[in-house]
């Protein structure tokens, strides 16, 4: 059975709750980031003994959140031994406007992978772009290397959009299926 981690820090929940998404998708286990930066108990183990990572970040001031930049720092000890190589690796991000810079953000995450000689899948998605494209539609956001949500600001973790965490669960189930094939 492939076994595929989503590491995510989420600073109000709704990065959270797209992660939670992903997993439902992938098959995934979460592994959360604290307030603190920090991986919880045996997240370092989940994440060695993982066929796929998937990383999630809100988007903060065009970039991931310091809380994952510091799991991305703390990162370097597998990365010196190379524990991550050929893992297939994705990301994904959430922020409160349209473009919210999240492409910044997957930029970081896709950065972050190959600094391991992770593999990178991106959505495998044909983006939402005709006149008849409803704000549910999946991936109405349109993108191409990783799942993005957006969420109003003032918007609870309950209003997030059902096409934006439809969007999120069919990336999980895409990742998750390419590993398979890279498990072989």
């Amino acid at each position: 059975m492939t076994k595929v981690a989503v590491v995510f820090h989420s600073g109000y929940g709704h990065t959270q709750r797209m992660a939670q998404a992903v997993a439902e998708g992938a098959g995934a286990e979460l592994v959360a980031i604290d307030a603190e930066g920090n991986l919880p108990e045996g997240g370092w183990d989940t994440l060695a003994a993982a066929d796929a990572i998937i990383m999630g970040s809100p988007t903060y001031m065009g970039t991931v959140s310091w809380q994952f930049k510091k799991f991305a720092d703390a990162s370097s000890k597998p990365w010196y031994s190379q524990v991550w190589k050929d893992k297939v690796m994705a990301g994904f991000t959430n922020s409160a406007t349209m473009n919210g810079d999240k492409l910044s953000t997957l930029h970081y995450l896709f950065t972050l992978a190959m600094q391991h000689s992770g593999i990178w899948v991106g959505t495998g998605m044909m983006p939402s772009n005709a006149k008849a494209a409803q704000r549910n539609d999946v991936n109405y956001i349109g993108s191409s290397s990783g799942a993005m949500a957006t969420t109003p600001s003032d918007a609870s973790v309950a209003e997030m959009l059902p096409g934006d965490l439809e969007t999120a669960k069919q990336f999980g189930q895409r990742v998750a299926a390419v590993a398979a094939k890279f498990r072989g």
